[in-house]
């Protein structure tokens, strides 16, 4: 028995409508295709602002890498990602230091790096911030 039919039961329903529906239909795959180029293109940008190349935004578990070097923490970071609670408590520190090492300050790192990611890092990346490194941004 696969698992699809039983979520197909639950999420869709008899009169046409339902999270799938929604999901699935033109609309929706346009929408999400959007978000997704937001997201990348954010990044995308961050990352070449940062030194880093572009395309390390699109590989999956090296982006982490690539971030966790940007914001100054060890590479070996991105491993934290994995572990449940955790990752909460990493993402949040490296996205405070990230926005420090964009010149921003922690409500930026808090706001918009960590919670409102999409526009965050559109922001960062399109925006006016610059580099300056994690080593300057400790004294910031």
């Amino acid at each position: 028995m696969t698992f699809l039919p039983i979520l197909a039961n639950i999420f869709y329903q008899d009169d046409g409508g339902g999270i799938f529906a929604i999901l699935f239909s033109g609309v929706g795959c346009v929408c999400w295709a959007v978000i997704v180029a937001l997201v990348i293109a954010g990044f995308w940008k961050t990352f070449v602002k940062a030194g880093q190349p572009g395309w390390a935004a699109i590989i999956p578990i090296y982006n982490l890498y690539i971030l966790c070097q940007i914001a100054g923490r060890p590479g070996w970071w991105c491993i934290l990602y994995f572990i449940p609670v955790v990752q909460i408590v990493v993402s949040l520190l490296v996205a405070i230091d990230l926005a420090k090492a964009f010149g921003k300050d922690v409500v930026y790192g808090v706001v918009l790096l960590w919670i409102f990611q999409i526009v965050g890092y559109l922001i960062l990346g399109f925006g006016d911030a610059q580099y300056i490194g994690p080593s300057k941004a400790a004294s910031y």
